[in-house]
């Protein structure tokens, strides 16, 4: 492993290039993590993923988010586009590198990552595949209001008024961001009257609510039915942070619309009882079989590295 930069529009993004021992030059993926401010390393979601794949074959090339670790910018400041174009330079740069076979470099984005790479491949015509991981194929606001029910739900003294309740009050606020509404209508909306979700609406600041507000019915079915490469879309069934059945219905819809290029594929992996990082076992490690099926689409696609 090794530290790298590359630069893209203004910023210099910080990351590691993972190579393997390998005489002949190998496949390559970039991993991009998910929303928020996410490292290299996604957290903790990355390194073993990372490790299977390079011990496959597979260089591995992360990045640190604009404005985290050792990156400049902001994401905050940063629309879909910016970060699918970073994803792009990204790929480049790891293309670029003699130990990798150019033509056999995709792309994996985890959860917004998934936003983000479908935005990345849409952009141009030689990515040769794409891998969402719990990757939503809702917008953002529809997956966020999921998201949101389910921790009112888990929560204990709260009942179903009391959700309902919580999730008018979302609708409302997200109302007012298509709206354009500033962060001090949005906060009225949020604490009047007060509900349960007042106090999840407690940690956006002005500056967070401008970007929410910008990302939140980013469509990514358009981008899906745009694809000219074999798309992946993984999920753990018992993600309650992504609308599984709603998104695998979505790819789905895309996949099969008349006039998606002959090359986009779709191939879905669920894996049951996993969370949204596909972790079982309390989200203690990956799912059985899940990072086998992962190597193994990918070498179907880019040729075995041991050849």
């Amino acid at each position: 492993m090794q530290d790298i930069t590359f630069a893209n529009a203004g910023v210099v993004l910080a990351g590691s290039l993972t190579l393997p021992d390998r005489g002949a030059p190998v496949a390559g993926v970039v991993m991009v993590g998910g929303s928020g401010p996410s490292d290299r390393d996604n957290d903790t979601h990355f390194p073993p993923i990372r490790r299977h794949l390079v011990d496959a074959g597979i260089a591995v090339l992360s990045y640190d988010k604009r404005g985290v670790g050792g990156s400049s910018g902001d994401w905050l400041d940063a629309t879909v586009d910016d970060l699918a174009s970073d994803a792009a330079a990204a790929l480049d740069f790891l293309r670029a590198r003699p130990e990798v076979r150019s033509r056999a470099v995709g792309l994996f984005g985890h959860s917004e990552g998934g936003w983000v790479v479908l935005r990345t491949t849409t952009l141009r015509d030689d990515v040769p595949w794409v891998v969402t991981n719990g990757g939503p194929g809702t917008t953002p606001a529809v997956q966020d209001r999921y998201s949101l029910a389910n921790t009112l739900r888990r929560t204990e003294g709260i009942t179903d008024d009391e959700v309902d309740a919580a999730l008018a009050a979302y609708d409302r606020v997200i109302e007012a961001g298509r709206r354009d509404a500033d962060f001090a209508e949005a906060s009225r909306l949020a604490q009047s009257p007060p509900t349960a979700f007042t106090a999840h609406a407690a940690e956006v600041d002005e500056h967070y609510w401008t970007f929410l507000k910008r990302k939140q019915d980013h469509d990514p079915v358009p981008d899906a039915m745009r694809l000219r490469c074999p798309h992946l879309a993984i999920f753990g069934a018992a993600d309650d942070v992504v609308p599984v059945a709603d998104s695998i219905h979505l790819f789905t819809a895309a996949a099969c619309h008349p006039h998606r290029d002959s090359r986009a594929t779709l191939t879905v992996e669920v894996f049951p009882g996993a969370d949204h990082r596909v972790r079982t076992d309390g989200g203690t490690r990956l799912a059985p079989g899940y990072l086998d099926a992962l190597t193994r689409w990918i070498i179907g696609r880019t040729g075995d590295p041991r050849a």
